[in-house]
């Protein structure tokens, strides 16, 4: 699938699947729980829709749905009740598994000698409930960049070890999600361990949930299911097609790599950059950006250290820092990096899009920047360009 441009309207290829009510989704937690695994899932906390871990399935944001609007985010009750009908939070599973703070290693002073110990906490087990496609595919970005290759990142790689996802094919996107324009939902591709589309209507309130792993096919061994009916799977199936015709935003029609290469000296950049306040949320709140730097601290006696690893972002003025100073002193060139790199060249690094359209970059942006707004602004711009050119 060309990330860029194919649309993932249909879940893959599987077995009809079963159908659970709200006691399943109890069932699930307490089932997770029960096999030694610390659940994480969305609940409302200091008005927001965040991740954190749930000790019961009555902690998930049943009724709660969310109003998105560049630089605006706001909770709205629902009147059916439905726990997985709201767009992205805050957080993104990154959270989870690239933390933002990780003591690497420690030292002290004992006596004439300086002791080094490496922090070797073992990492949970973590289960996730309610993975949207677009992080479900974030995920995925995240293992090629921090999993595979020659670099391994031994704190990603431990925490990702034995995560079990339970993934929540998406229904009611918000109005900055763009995931189909970046091909990675509404529904769920692969990596998930479980499944669910959930359903609301005259026939109840009900989740069509499908395995797509062994432990997944387990676990759903032990749920209080049934055979799967033809009704809830094409009520399921609709959901899913509905919300494709229903987001909130879009990139332009055109290969995003091709267009951020030859966009480099455009105008557009300098308009973002009077607004910009390279602040870092869009990379912060991003699922994919990875980027980091080192911290050491002591104590006042100067007998304790510790290194610390931090996120970093391309929009601090230090990131780029070389002897003699940044190579990225402007405004201008630290978004123009952000977002090149984003939609352009993270393909020739990692084979993809580093984007996959939650959003979250738009909401979260304090003056209301919005990535796929400029990205048409360069494309308008490129085809002007183009057409002049053109005897």
């Amino acid at each position: 699938m060309n990330p860029d441009t194919d649309v993932n309207t249909s879940s893959p290829p599987a077995a009809d699947g079963m159908v659970m009510g709200k006691d399943g989704i109890a069932a699930l937690v307490d089932v997770l729980a029960g096999r030694g695994f610390t659940v994480v899932g969305p609940t409302v906390r200091e008005g927001a829709i965040v991740l954190a871990e749930l000790e019961s399935a009555d902690q998930l944001p049943y009724g709660q749905g969310v109003e998105l609007e560049a630089g605006q985010y706001r909770l709205r009750e629902r009147p059916d009740g439905a726990a997985f009908a709201n767009a992205a939070g805050p957080q993104s599973w990154k959270t989870f598994l690239h933390p933002a703070r990780v003591r690497q290693w420690s030292a002290d002073r004992v006596g004439d000698e300086t002791v080094f110990s490496a922090d070797e906490t073992p990492p949970p087990r973590y289960a996730f409930l309610g993975v949207r496609s677009c992080d479900l595919r974030a995920v995925a970005i995240q293992d090629r960049v921090l999993n595979g290759g020659p670099h391994l990142d031994p704190v990603y790689q431990g925490r990702r070890s034995g995560a079990f996802l339970v993934a929540v094919e998406c229904t009611e996107p918000g109005g900055t999600c763009f995931c189909v324009s970046m091909g990675t939902g509404p529904a769920a591709g692969p990596g998930y361990d479980l499944v669910m589309t959930e359903v609301v209507d005259d026939d109840g309130h009900r989740f069509w949930i499908r395995s797509g792993s062994p432990e997944g096919a387990e676990i759903l061994a032990e749920l209080p299911v049934r055979p799967a009916d033809p009704a809830t799977r094409e009520a399921a199936r609709a959901g899913v097609t509905a919300a494709a015709d229903r987001m909130g935003r879009t990139m332009p029609e055109a290969d995003l790599r091709e267009l951020m290469a030859g966009t480099l000296d455009a105008p557009r950049w300098d308009d973002v950059a009077g607004r910009c306040l390279t602040c870092g949320n869009c990379t912060m709140v991003c699922p994919t950006c990875f980027c980091t730097t080192t911290e050491d601290v002591t104590d006042l006696t100067g007998d304790h250290a510790e290194r610390w690893r931090l996120w970093d972002s391309c929009f601090d003025l230090d990131f780029s820092h070389l002897h003699g100073g940044p190579v990225r002193t402007t405004t201008r060139s630290r978004y123009r990096q952000w977002m090149t790199h984003k939609l352009g060249t993270w393909h020739d690094q990692f084979g993809s899009s580093g984007c996959v359209g939650c959003g979250r970059c738009i909401v979260w942006c304090p003056v209301a920047i919005d990535i796929t707004e400029e990205a048409a602004a360069l494309h308008d711009w490129a085809q002007s360009r183009a057409s002049q050119e053109t005897p």
